[in-house]
């Protein structure tokens, strides 16, 4: 089968406002969280998050005409600055392409306006489109595949990568712009996940979130977007683009369980990475790095340790793992696109990033979880999971291409 190879990378992130910034922060133990600006917080228990700066409103302008983002919310205008670094990347010329056969895929759990654009009334329509983003872009560029959304709760930009491997792979596509967005500092929001207990409570961003570690008290809201540009090897090569890696493999399960928790034991994280390397035709002794869910709350660390042990085996206490969560915040449906980027760039860059604020170890949690500090290690692949409420998970295998 034809390989799937990934030409093109962009991201909007608490740590910056492209995927160069991005990079340089995961690998220099920077945090992006920080005290809630956002909206008023004296009601809320959670007073952190990863909130991206405004700023990158000058690069989502470098892409679009202001009258086309006055049209749209904020959360979308991350997603077209994070898919527009990412098209520029991949160095396409679209006018010479066949619209028709590329496609555009984007992972969105909640596209409505914020806290402070309620009140906004021109527009409302069409900023409340879920579908914005590949509908602009496929204007943009003269795109007439198929352009859509997936929501899959904090798998939707993982099932936005796969789905988007599998068009190609059925011969119907030779490009998919993938991505993902997440615009999450709102009273709803903040308080929908304290309300079931999923958000950590400690008020410093120098020490929280701390995934894998034994006081762990939950995640922190993080916001960004980013975008993945894949295409047919064959389509690559032919107009002479920059190979970044390998897509190799990707799943997309369910647990059909239980709406917020995870199978017991991680059974579930198991039948995700367990299909993804199946479908990569790769071993669990190829994995050199693991990208974790790693949300910091007490079921999920303790399961996705269990699930790695029981895919890898022995092997799992040599393979490093690390949460880019505890710098970026879980970004949700932009979690699988900006994770994916963190593997891609290691596989680059035989740089690793850390899981920082790791403190105190937890006894059941045992491996490698690259704490505080990245490590130098060249890889052959990495693993990336995504595992979301209602059970939707996906997890994606970025290889080095050769």
């Amino acid at each position: 089968m034809e390989k799937i190879v990934v030409t093109g990378i962009g991201a909007i992130s608490a740590l910056g406002l492209n995927t160069d910034e991005l990079w340089d922060g995961l690998i220099s133990g920077k945090s992006g969280v920080k005290r809630i600006t956002r909206i008023p917080i004296d009601k809320h228990d959670t007073t952190i998050a990863a909130e991206v700066d405004d700023a990158f409103e000058a690069v989502a302008s470098k892409y679009w005409k202001k009258r086309q983002l006055s049209a749209t919310t904020k959360a979308t205008r991350m997603g077209l600055a994070a898919a527009g670094e990412a098209i520029e990347d991949c160095g396409a010329d679209f006018s010479t392409l066949n619209g028709k056969r590329i496609a555009i895929i984007f992972g969105v759990s909640d596209n409505s306006y914020e806290d402070s654009e309620l009140d906004i009334k021109p527009n409302m329509t069409l900023k409340r489109m879920p579908s914005a983003i590949p509908a602009m872009l496929a204007m943009k560029h003269g795109i007439q595949g198929a352009t859509f959304n997936v929501s899959t709760a904090c798998a939707s930009s993982g099932y936005a990568v796969a789905l988007g491997k599998q068009l190609i792979q059925s011969g119907v596509y030779d490009m998919v712009i993938t991505g993902g967005l997440s615009n999450t500092v709102s009273n709803v929001v903040i308080s929908g996940f304290n309300q079931v207990l999923a958000m950590s409570v400690d008020s410093d961003p120098a020490k929280t979130p701390r995934p894998f570690t034994k006081n762990r008290d939950g995640f922190i809201m993080g916001e960004g977007s980013g975008c993945i540009i894949i295409e047919s090897e064959k389509h690559a090569k032919a107009r002479g683009a920059r190979i970044r890696c390998e897509l190799a493999g990707a799943s997309m399960t369910c647990e059909a369980y239980n709406m917020t928790a995870p199978k017991t034991d991680g059974e579930g994280m198991v039948e995700s990475m367990e299909c993804a390397l199946s479908d990569a035709g790769m071993s669990p002794d190829e994995i050199g790095y693991i990208n974790a869910h790693g949300t910091s709350t007490s079921l999920n660390d303790l399961y996705e340790t269990m699930a790695i042990k029981k895919v890898f085996g022995k092997r799992a206490y040599d393979i490093p793992v690390s949460s880019i969560k505890a710098a970026i915040g879980h970004t949700l449906a932009a979690g699988g696109a900006l994770e994916g980027i963190a593997c891609i760039k290691a596989i680059e860059t035989g740089i690793l990033p850390p899981t920082i604020h790791y403190s105190e170890p937890d006894p059941e949690l045992d491996l490698n979880y690259i704490p505080n500090e990245a490590i130098k290690k060249d890889i052959k692949a990495a693993v990336s999971n995504s595992f979301g409420f209602g059970g939707n998970n996906s997890t994606l295998i970025f290889k080095k291409y050769e």
